[in-house]
């Protein structure tokens, strides 16, 4: 009974241990053991094993409480004291070092005692990257190449994204934020939103902390390898979107973007008049002028009679947006006469023109039509297009694959502007930095994301894990879906 009792202690107390380092007390003093700077086992780390891109939970209980990764074949454990996970595997494999997830202490199991090294240091920096104000403010300055530990050399930021079943329709919006420089010097510096106060039991934050964790790792020059998996933060993403977006099922790459901006909005305490740093990077704003239709089956008199009326009459409002949709003509049924469909082209100016302020188009509800025209009354630093390739009727989905032709730099607006606009803003002239790609069918169909790197002016294809430079003259041949343009300074 008493051997029993004992036992439940030393289970109790195994926690209470986790933190107790083997010390010496000489004179009350308390003396550092001298195994920490003197351990035998740190040639046994083995770096190519390392992974920190997976969710931190011990691989035994599934516990997030005191995890550690062992250094010698990459594995988490929880625990450090008698009968812990990390304890038993020490023990059972001989593998001696270990790295506290949470605390960044490293240490020597069994004996337990921590280990001081700065040999160590690399370790520490790729599971949690830092980033000083003058790294960040000289990174769209250099283009040069890092060699990763693996041997593979790599441009930070321009790094492939691990699709792990059917996410490559996340990772290319990820990578495309990742390249917005005020968006990722934002998320570079934990510091700046690490103050945010939510309110209790509120879940949004964690896709705040996912996406600066990723972020960082995007951006550090001293990967082990190169390439990173969004794993944690597609987890965050799952639980926040209710399941609405998933790891294992193909999604569209404008739905994630407008729910990621809006979520991401919201949970650094942005709201409509509040503003965040992705409504200074990406907000504008336009004017919007309504008109509603009579019914079209009723008989002419009462048309004209219902028009005169005020509830008939052009409405004006104002709204703000994150991005702009742009419709494409509708693609020709008939194949020529070489009995091959032609694949329409249009100019991006032709489909702008939604925007000029004079073209009329028809919006339709359930119950009521519209005829609707807009213009712009404020550009952002940075603009986003999203081409509206697919459309959705009761029976499937279309994809429309009108090429669009586009230049990649010196896209001037200022024509869609109002005229008081116009007078006030300075610079309307915009260059592309980042283009989502959709090739293939509408449901089965694949991602890619070509990219700017403001270092080296050089363009960037990023499909998955795998990145290669493509010429600029290529970029206009795809079916763009997504685009961020940059306003001249």
């Amino acid at each position: 009974m008493v051997s029993l009792k004992r036992e439940r202690e030393a289970e109790v107390d195994d926690d209470d241990n986790e933190d107790r380092v083997p010390i010496k007390i000489g004179r009350g003093r308390v003396v550092e053991d001298r195994r920490s700077r003197h351990c035998p086992y740190l040639d046994t780390i083995n770096r190519s094993v390392l992974d920190f891109d997976f969710e931190k939970l011990c691989s035994i209980s599934l516990s997030h409480i005191n995890v550690y990764a062992c250094l010698i074949c990459g594995k988490y454990f929880q625990g450090r004291g008698l009968k812990s996970h990390a304890y038993t595997h020490s023990v059972q494999f001989t593998h001696h070092v270990f790295l506290n997830l949470h605390t960044l202490k490293f240490y020597c199991l069994p004996d337990n005692y921590e280990i001081i090294d700065s040999s160590l240091e690399d370790i520490t920096y790729v599971l949690k990257p830092t980033f000083t104000k003058q790294h960040i403010a000289g990174l769209d300055k250099q283009g040069k190449l890092y060699r990763a530990y693996d041997g593979t050399t790599y441009l930070p930021g321009i790094v492939g994204l691990n699709n792990i079943k059917a996410n490559d329709y996340a990772n290319v919006v990820l990578q495309a934020f990742s390249n917005v420089p005020p968006l990722r010097n934002y998320f570079l510096e934990e510091e700046n939103y690490r103050g945010i106060r939510r309110p209790p039991g509120d879940i949004m934050f964690l896709l705040v902390q996912r996406f600066g964790e990723l972020m960082r790792k995007l951006w550090n020059p001293r990967n082990f390898k190169a390439h990173v998996s969004p794993h944690e933060m597609l987890q965050a993403v799952v639980l926040c979107s209710k399941k609405n977006f998933q790891i294992t099922k193909q999604g569209d790459a404008v739905d994630f973007m407008t729910w990621f901006l809006n979520a991401l909005h919201g949970a650094l305490g942005g709201t409509k008049k509040k503003p965040s740093i992705l409504t200074k990077a990406f907000q504008g704003s336009m004017r919007i002028f309504s008109k509603k239709l009579p019914h079209p089956d009723l008989p002419p008199e009462e048309k004209e009679a219902l028009l005169v009326t005020e509830e008939y009459q052009e409405q004006m409002s104002e709204s703000t947006f994150l991005f702009l949709t742009l419709d494409l003509p509708t693609a020709p049924l008939y194949k020529d006469e070489k009995e091959q469909l032609i694949i329409p082209q249009v100019p991006l100016f032709n489909i702008l023109g939604k925007f000029n302020g004079n073209t009329e188009k028809e919006y339709k509800t359930y119950k009521e039509n519209f005829l609707k025209r807009f213009q712009l009354t404020k550009l952002p630093p940075y603009l986003i297009f999203c081409i509206k390739r697919f459309t959705k009727n009761n029976f499937f989905v279309e994809k429309n694959p009108t090429i669009v032709n586009f230049p990649i730099t010196n896209v001037d607006l200022r024509e869609y502007l109002t005229e008081e606009a116009q007078a006030t803003e300075k610079c309307t002239t915009y260059d592309l930095v980042a283009n989502v790609v959709h090739d293939g069918k509408p449901t089965e169909g694949a991602y890619r994301i070509h990219v700017l790197h403001h270092g080296t002016g050089k363009w960037y294809e990023m499909q998955d894990l795998q990145v290669t430079d493509i010429l600029p003259q290529m970029i206009t041949l795809s079916e763009a879906y997504i685009q961020i343009w940059k306003r001249q300074e």
